[in-house]
């Protein structure tokens, strides 16, 4: 695969998936702490923080690759694939998500609060969108 591909692959993915989970972030921070801007504030400060950890993840994860059969086509490996890539995410998610919560709230139970659910909604939310992008060929180098 080509290297220019992959980046294309890579940032289009990054920015869909900040899009999801920002608006899910903010719902969270918005109930959790009962103030719509607290919510707004931990979502908003996230698309930049995780957009950056996001993108470095799916880098680390092109070492894994994807495997390929005799004609080139990708090989049904991805439920494994995408399941790990789902714990590994959500681990480095949360983490973020609830350092932000906890300083944007000035609370760390808002923190552990909004981290603890949203390991649930994210990784539902993450793996149905791995499982989307397979389906697309958008940014993979069809050589």
């Amino acid at each position: 695969m080509s290297e220019d591909f992959l980046i294309k692959r890579h940032l289009a993915k990054t920015i869909t998936w900040r899009i999801v989970g920002s608006i899910d972030t903010m719902i969270i921070g918005w109930i959790v702490s009962g103030n719509h801007l607290i919510g707004l504030s931990i979502g908003g400060t996230e698309v930049i923080t995780k957009m950056v950890l996001y993108f470095l993840h799916e880098r680390a994860w092109l070492k894994y690759g994807y495997k390929r059969d005799s004609q080139g086509k990708r090989k049904e490996m991805s439920r494994k694939r995408h399941i790990a890539k789902t714990f590994t995410w959500r681990i480095v998610g949360t983490i973020d998500t609830m350092v932000l919560a906890w300083l944007i709230a000035g609370d760390p139970m808002v923190g552990l609060k909004v981290g603890g659910i949203e390991v649930v909604t994210k990784m539902i939310l993450y793996y149905l969108h791995e499982r989307l992008w397979y389906k697309f060929d958008f940014g993979i180098d069809k050589k």
